[in-house]
């Protein structure tokens, strides 16, 4: 019945024409991570029709005939990971004001070397939150197309912030001006950004509620946007059916904007206790970037990194794994984003060896990349789980992550859509 349904909206959609026209694909392994019940099974087979998984079973269980066979041997089945931070046209080797040397348009063909490393990585979803001249939305248009490979991409555009704040070029004298399409200063103004990058193509909204680490003249925990302006974000953007994510660092825009009614906060290197409470108390996420400050504090001064980001970095990086070990003790929903783009994409799962050295465990940091950013994302029908009717996006490690979760690392085989990406040696 769900085959049916499947090819049937398929059909309408003018993805398929008939039964017989839909590829299907069989993949068994040894094992596989089921990552909702949080447990490991042993022999599975999955079979794949057009793109969409139909049937999760037992290796020998029958097999649609003509299907294609992909068989692991004694490796280990994963849904697709999801990275839930990422800035996809970012390249962290040209930081600070080497940026400068480059066409605006050279940004767009970083992302797309980018989208590649990351679903080699096995990351087959992002939410890309910032990005300039809707250079995200392109990736998403070519990747979609088929015109290059990459990820699912969930893009931001522009993210939002105040004059002067950490989402604005603080970088330069008063004789230099550069164009600011992301800045606002008001509720009505922020209302308005809202809808111009909803009108663009952006399906989740980035507000920048503190200062930064990378922006060069502000303090990384001052609170930048008032509660009246991030009230009248989330409003905007959830009668648009948007989620808001908020860069904040300290913890009076952090409590602010979980005041508000954000959906995630990512950083939130100084979250308090008040801070875990209103985020239990919402339902918000919280989205820590905890592997960061080891290729900031090691690269940043030779990628060309300021001075005064770098000394930022040395005030919160400690702090944030932290203050990250307290929420999830508090019992805070964690999220697996890694910002991408400030260290190198398709490096993304060096992060889970430290969310599980700073409190999580294997399956935890796991499900945080799949059926709790699933959740997040408000997509538990296509994406985050190895389940009939969401995508076939598959990955597989030699070993069990569930045991060493650094296999997640070098993962040997990706699958995209029921398409191999890497195929095993």
């Amino acid at each position: 019945m769900k085959t049916a349904m499947i090819l049937a909206a398929a059909l309408l959609s003018g993805t398929a024409a008939t039964a017989t026209d839909a590829k299907t694909v069989v993949v068994t392994a040894a094992h596989m991570i089921d990552v909702v019940a949080g447990k490991r099974v042993d022999d599975p087979q999955v079979t794949i029709v057009d793109g969409r998984i139909t049937a999760v079973g037992r290796k020998g269980d029958a097999v649609p005939a003509g299907a294609e066979r992909v068989d692991l041997g004694g490796r280990t089945l994963l849904p697709g990971l999801i990275d839930m931070h990422v800035h996809l046209t970012s390249d962290p080797t040209l930081s600070g004001y080497r940026q400068l040397e480059f066409t605006d348009s050279f940004w767009t063909v970083v992302g797309v070397a980018n989208a590649r490393r990351t679903l080699d990585a096995g990351f087959t979803t992002v939410r890309n939150v910032g990005s300039s001249n809707y250079d995200d939305v392109a990736l998403k248009q070519g990747i979609d197309r088929g015109y290059v490979p990459g990820p699912r991409i969930v893009p931001a555009t522009y993210a939002l912030g105040a004059t002067g704040g950490h989402c604005d070029a603080t970088e330069f004298p008063p004789s230099i001006s550069v164009p600011h399409p992301q800045i606002a200063n008001s509720p009505d103004e922020f209302r308005g950004l809202v809808r111009t990058i909803r009108k663009y193509g952006a399906e989740v909204v980035k507000v920048c509620m503190t200062g930064g680490v990378l922006s060069k003249t502000d303090s990384v925990g001052a609170q930048q946007i008032s509660l009246a302006e991030i009230k009248a974000i989330v409003e905007e953007a959830h009668m648009l059916g948007m989620k808001v994510a908020v860069h904040a660092h300290g913890s009076e825009g952090i409590n602010d904007a979980l005041r508000a009614g954000v959906d995630t906060i990512e950083h939130a290197s100084l979250a308090d206790a008040e801070s875990f409470r209103l985020a239990k108390a919402s339902g918000a996420w919280f989205d820590m970037d905890i592997y960061d400050d080891d290729y900031i504090l090691a690269e940043g001064a030779k990628n060309g990194v300021f001075p005064e980001s770098l000394e930022k970095e040395r005030q919160v990086g400690l702090k944030q794994r932290q203050t990250y070990r307290a929420a999830h003790a508090a019992g805070v929903k964690m999220l697996f984003g890694t910002d991408g783009g400030v260290y190198p994409n398709g490096n993304n799962a060096l992060q889970f060896a430290k969310m599980v050295e700073w409190g999580m465990t294997p399956i935890e940091a796991i499900q945080a990349a799949t059926s709790s950013a699933a959740v997040a994302l408000g997509r538990t029908v296509d994406v985050g789980a190895i389940q009939p009717g969401r995508f076939g996006d598959l990955v597989a490690v030699d070993g069990d992550p569930l045991a060493d979760v650094r296999q997640l690392e070098h993962p040997v085989f990706v699958m995209k859509g029921g398409a191999v990406v890497v195929a095993p040696k």
